[in-house]
């Protein structure tokens, strides 16, 4: 990869249009205002449903990088990532095969579990098995295999009343992963390339850390660094980057735990995680000593393809 002084122009892409539009567009926008003061020549580019008119936005705005700010479908699934290969134009974070398998939930943890890291039982049903009856013995969680930012996500609960058809309407047509619940704590790692840089627990006063306890103001507490003992946070660092490399991943990653007394179980790895005022990337960034400016940079620095 170039270094920075080769690298002069960036482009933002930012909005696109998943169930994550609204957050994408916040991270893009304050990524895009910290690599304007950090020295790049940045052009943002909300991202159409229209291919053809994105290419020829990439043509124009001609960048030396292309900085990934899109979450959910479309975004960090490998499609983006595909054609940024096609396009031969270097990118932020992972490529479009760690991308694709980090948001297939069900692969992701397949892959996991051979690695011999922790997962929690989980099996991939339909929606219409769901209305049948609990397909595992409750508490359980249903959530889709190919979305982020819990969205979607319902925990069914001993006592619950079934599901309703209005809540089962979202996975019309869609893979349903079904896990059996983990109680415990709420335990996050980022990777910044090679590097796991801390240890946050999160704590909420919502039924779990949902998309309204993720980017609402006051809807979660972070504790950084996480109060547990040396071996188990040295623990957590350690099962991140080893998933991290499990995929195949590049960049910055997130890795989502349960800590449920002394056990441990891996979550998900998100590949493309937020970057706004109340997002856990950041924090943990400055907690190392590394800036907002200073992390977007070194994305930036870091940015590859697979053309």
């Amino acid at each position: 990869m170039n270094a920075k002084r080769d690298i002069t122009r960036v482009a933002v892409l930012m909005g696109g249009f998943s169930s994550e539009r609204e957050v994408s567009l916040v991270s893009g926008r304050d990524a895009a205002t910290a690599l304007e003061q950090a020295g790049y020549d940045v052009t943002a580019i909300e991202v159409p449903r229209d291919m053809p008119a994105l290419t020829t936005a990439l043509t124009a705005a001609n960048p030396d990088v292309v900085f990934n700010a899109l979450h959910g479908r479309f975004g960090e699934d490998g499609c983006i990532q595909g054609l940024l290969d096609m396009m031969a134009l270097p990118y932020t974070n992972s490529g479009r095969m760690a991308s694709s398998l980090a948001m297939d939930k069900a692969v992701a943890k397949k892959l996991f579990s051979a690695a011999g890291l922790p997962v929690a039982d989980n099996i991939i049903v339909s929606r219409d098995d769901l209305r049948l009856g609990d397909p595992l013995p409750r508490p359980y969680v249903i959530k889709p295999v190919n979305e982020g930012s819990a969205v979607g996500v319902h925990i069914v609960h001993a006592g619950d009343n079934p599901p309703s058809l209005d809540e089962l309407d979202f996975y019309v047509d869609r893979p349903v992963m079904v896990e059996r619940f983990i109680p415990g704590r709420e335990i996050t790692v980022t990777n910044l390339g090679e590097r796991p840089l801390a240890v946050t627990e999160i704590t909420t006063q919502r039924d779990f850390y949902d998309y309204e306890a993720k980017y609402a103001d006051g809807g979660s507490d972070h504790v950084l660094p996480a109060d547990m003992s040396a071996a188990v946070y040295d623990q957590f660092l350690d099962i991140s980057l080893t998933a991290h490399r499990t995929l195949g991943c590049r960049g910055v990653t997130r890795t989502d735990f349960r800590l449920d007394g002394d056990d441990i179980y891996l979550l998900e790895l998100n590949t493309q995680p937020g970057l706004t005022p109340t997002s856990l990337v950041p924090e943990q960034a400055a907690y190392v000593g590394m800036s907002f400016k200073d992390l977007v940079s070194w994305m930036v620095e870091n940015a590859q393809c697979d053309a």
